[in-house]
């Protein structure tokens, strides 16, 4: 308990530079507390497609997904997030941090593409959902992804903001009141 105190209190710090530093740490958190509710970090720990629109350049995707026969079945993270509760939440969070960086820094491609691993978590879940179709299917090549002959499911052709700049989406509520 003498030790957590020490820490608290800044008495690890020089006399002359605790009430400095105890303001540049009240900042720090206070913006930290500000970036978490600004960017909604919180719905991305649902499965709510909404969650996916946060970022505007999403757009696109979610209203081709809102009109495809899997948004009656599935959510985004069905189809684009490993299912293995192990998996599930490490991905989540190193994607996420992924695409705050990207776009936090204006880093984001016009055209958006799976990365690697979330190819591998794409033909995971197809394969998970449409195991029998495929089994029963006979005649497919498994050394290609499903997405190489399937690539318009669900989302079709569109793939950028600037193929679709009046998308069709929800309102999302003003972040700060």
């Amino acid at each position: 308990m003498h030790k957590l105190t020490y820490w608290l209190k800044l008495e690890w710090i020089h006399p002359k530079w605790q009430l400095p530093t105890a303001i540049a740490l009240g900042v720090f958190v206070a913006i930290g507390i500000l970036i978490f509710r600004a960017s909604e970090a919180t719905s991305y720990l649902t499965d709510d497609p909404k969650a996916c629109i946060n970022c505007h350049i999403m757009r696109p995707e979610f209203a081709t997904y809102a009109r495809s026969s899997h948004a009656r079945v599935a959510t985004c993270n069905d189809c684009h997030v490993p299912q293995h509760p192990l998996w599930k939440w490490p991905f989540k969070a190193r994607d996420g941090m992924r695409h705050a960086f990207m776009f936090t820094f204006r880093l984001e491609p016009q055209v958006i593409h799976a990365s690697e691993m979330a190819e591998a978590a794409i033909e995971s879940n197809c394969i998970r959902c449409h195991g029998k179709l495929i089994e029963t299917a006979g005649n497919i090549k498994m050394n290609q992804h499903c997405f190489f002959c399937h690539r318009e499911v669900p989302h079709g052709r569109t793939h950028s903001l600037a193929s679709s700049p009046n998308a069709i989406v929800p309102q999302l509520d003003p972040i700060l009141k």
